[in-house]
């Protein structure tokens, strides 16, 4: 599955200007139950400060704004938005990923994920639409309808009755654990299409537990596992999700690089055999 343009991210957000800026910031220091003198030692600045711009009495300078952002880690999106409701112009460019800019970008995504086969792989947007994808990620999806590969989002694939929901068989638990990804996601960003696609998969009927394939000996886990069946053997993957770190870019900021290793010899083997 090759890399494909990208449009506006379900993360945006309409910019709470209204609000203004000392509510946005208090609102993301009481997220991260920090203190204002805490706040005020981190950001080289006074306590008596943070209380005046969080009440709207003193007005912070661009600078402090990005200073108080950065060290209460808002995600990149949301420090354009504390920028607009201060009054100032967005500071961090959001570049279509198939923009010539991003060309080695891409380039190294591709790589690296086409490196990590015959493992499945996949990097995501903030919305969890699927960017790009590998071999192995496409084993797994063998056999799902063309309505959800035609516009792939990593939730629906993976949750939807005629997804992969049906041969997942601890699929309570995986659901469980993706859905409270998501209200952590939700938390961050305040996307109403994010919560849209939240409501939307959360709705999705559960089906009844199978009796499934139990693995030959008993595996001490190390993390909750995918259980997942393919072509009558049970497979079992842990997974990764990696970031960019100090992203200067929107859309590059929510990308995430999924990974799947093995969580026991047999997939390993099972998945090189498929290799060659």
């Amino acid at each position: 599955m090759a890399i494909v343009a990208s449009g506006p991210s379900a993360s945006a957000t309409a910019p709470a200007a209204d609000k203004g800026v000392g509510p946005l910031l208090r609102a993301w220091r009481e997220r991260r139950r920090v203190s204002q003198l805490e706040l005020a030692l981190r950001a080289d600045s006074s306590a008596r400060h943070i209380s005046f711009v969080e009440t709207g009495r003193s007005r912070p300078s661009e600078e402090m704004v990005l200073r108080l952002a950065e060290h209460l880690d808002v995600p990149v999106r949301e420090r354009n938005a504390l920028l607009l409701a201060a009054g100032y112009a967005p500071h961090y460019p959001e570049t279509p990923l198939d923009d010539p800019a991003l060309d080695a970008l891409r380039d190294g995504m591709e790589r690296l994920i086409q490196g990590y086969e015959p493992y499945p792989a996949l990097v995501v947007d903030a919305g969890y639409t699927v960017v790009t994808a590998n071999r192995g990620i496409m084993m797994l999806l063998d056999g799902v309808p063309e309505t959800l590969m035609s516009s792939p989002n990593a939730m629906r694939l993976t949750l939807h009755p005629e997804g992969l929901a049906p041969r997942i068989r601890n699929l309570r638990e995986w659901r469980g654990h993706l859905l409270a990804q998501m209200e952590r996601q939700i938390a961050l960003q305040r996307s109403d299409q994010l919560r849209a696609l939240y409501e939307e998969v959360a709705a999705y009927p559960v089906p009844e537990d199978a009796p499934g394939v139990e693995p030959a000996e008993p595996v001490p886990y190390f993390a909750l596992p995918m259980l997942i069946e393919h072509d009558g053997r049970l497979l079992s993957f842990v997974s990764s999700i990696s970031t960019f770190n100090t992203p200067m870019d929107v859309t590059v900021a929510e990308l995430a690089i999924e990974t799947f290793l093995p969580a026991d010899p047999a997939t390993a083997k099972y998945l090189h055999g498929l290799a060659g």
